[in-house]
């Protein structure tokens, strides 16, 4: 079986909510996910352009994809 076929893709929604809640949430989420797997976090709140980078940064992540779309932050994290 390739990496491909056997990461796991998650998807958290932290919309409406604001720092230290969308990072505290990542934090439980990963915590269930494995090395490999990809998630994908949505957030409203502006802080997470600084904030997601940096956890990434501390934890061994990688930020592979961001965007903003109309006040809708979207990122994709590769779990190291």
């Amino acid at each position: 079986m390739s990496n491909v076929e056997s990461t796991r893709s998650e998807t958290l929604d932290t919309s409406g909510l604001y720092c230290p809640e969308p990072i505290m949430l990542m934090h439980n989420k990963v915590r269930d996910m494995s090395v490999g797997d990809i998630l994908e976090v949505i957030a409203t709140d502006p802080a997470t352009t600084r904030d997601i980078p940096k956890f990434c940064n501390f934890l061994g992540h990688e930020l592979i994809a961001q965007s903003e779309e109309e006040g809708e932050y979207r990122y994709h994290i590769l779990l190291g």
